[in-house]
């Protein structure tokens, strides 16, 4: 896809554009592997484990779905590996900018953007269809919105160097305040689920409807270190654009920088723990560290062994993100699969069986979608 929003991707790798050294195909299929989750794969992926015995199923059902509070499932990487591509999709879209030499009109692409990013997450959400504090202000495509802004601007503005004192500063600052500095009114510190500084803050400032009642996992306060997500995806693509290393040494510093930097959250996180809801540092530091391994392993199987073969179903979904994400949500899949493996079939099987059907059917309507888009070149552009 072109360079169009921060949920977007560039124009999609296919035969009849060669890869270069300023874009790889492993982005392209990273994009679409984890969109693959969010329109039905993890339903389609746990509707098999079902179907397994109970080792299988203790194992690998409790990776396909978030963990209520403290810990890092599969599942619970696959939101932050968004943000961090949303990062590397601004070096790309950015750099091509920064060759037109309009200040003006760069701050006009990124603000053009963030507004019809979060606009549409406001439509996500429900829209205006009530009144406000039935709106859910902040949430995941607002969220993206809000560290598409950040992670271009300070890109634009700042050298390498500066964007990770940045990113070092937000990550420890976050750490400061919830382990040294107590909740006001309270001598609360820490990630205590019954309060703690995020929480306080939505229940005080954040105006709507609420994800967790009375505050917001994708709300204020933890929007700050989700930049720092993104952040870490600006560093990435850096390296990933460079012509300094070859493509194999870019996926030995991938590989093992995503290691460093999951070993390092992990022992941060028995002082600050690894919790999702409040995007805490050490979270920011697992997460990024799996992006980056995530990365490593696709630019190695796609651009330096050459395995491309397997790629263009995640290359259908990448390329048309935000297109199946606002369908899935305007018109009900699940519902179109009822007309098909519903009533008398699901009835035929045992409840296993019928709901790897209806998974399987919802999940190749939304594959139908994409590859439709695909094959007539049309892409949802911001």
């Amino acid at each position: 896809m072109q360079e169009s929003s921060s949920i977007d991707s560039d124009e999609p790798a296919n035969g009849t554009r060669a890869t270069s050294m300023q874009r790889s195909v492993a982005l392209d299929a990273l994009r679409g592997f984890d969109m693959f989750w969010l329109i039905g794969g993890t339903g389609l992926a746990s509707a098999i484990v079902d179907l397994c015995g109970p080792t299988v199923r203790s194992v690998l059902g409790p990776q396909l779905d978030h963990r209520p509070w403290e810990g890092c499932t599969f599942y619970d990487v696959i939101f932050p590996l968004f943000v961090f591509l949303v990062g590397m999709s601004a070096v790309f879209s950015m750099d091509r900018l920064k060759t037109e030499g309009c200040c003006w009109k760069v701050y006009r692409r990124i603000l053009r953007r963030f507004v019809m990013m979060f606009a549409l997450g406001l439509i996500y959400y429900g829209g205006l269809r009530n009144p406000l504090p039935g709106v859910r202000v902040f949430g995941v495509l607002q969220r993206l919105a809000v560290c598409y802004l950040f992670a271009a601007l300070l890109y634009y503005h700042f050298r390498p160097r500066t964007l990770a004192a940045i990113a070092a500063t937000i990550l420890i600052g976050y750490w400061i305040l919830f382990s040294f500095v107590p909740v006001p009114g309270t001598n609360v510190t820490g990630t205590a689920q019954e309060m703690n500084w995020a929480r306080y803050i939505d229940e005080q400032y954040l105006p709507g409807a609420k994800h967790e009642g009375t505050w917001d996992a994708n709300g204020i306060m933890s929007t700050f270190p989700a930049v720092g997500t993104c952040l870490l995806g600006v560093f990435a693509a850096k390296l990933l654009k460079s012509g300094r290393h070859s493509q194999t040494r870019k996926v030995v510093y991938f590989l093992g920088g995503g290691l460093a930097l999951a070993v390092l959250g992990w022992v941060w996180g028995f002082q600050f723990p690894v919790i999702k809801k409040l995007w805490t540092s050490s979270y920011v530091l697992v997460t990024g560290g799996y992006s980056l391994m995530f990365l490593g392993v696709f630019c190695l199987i796609i651009d330096v062994w050459g395995f491309q073969w397997w790629t263009q179903p995640l290359v259908w979904i990448g390329a048309n993100p935000l297109t199946i994400y606002m369908a899935r949500n305007f018109a009900d899949f699940n519902a179109f699969a009822d007309r098909f493996v519903g009533g008398s079939v699901a009835a035929a099987v045992t409840p296993e069986v019928a709901y790897l059907f209806h998974t399987a059917v919802s999940f190749a309507l939304s594959m139908a979608l994409v590859w439709f888009l695909y094959r007539k070149r049309i892409f949802l552009r911001l």
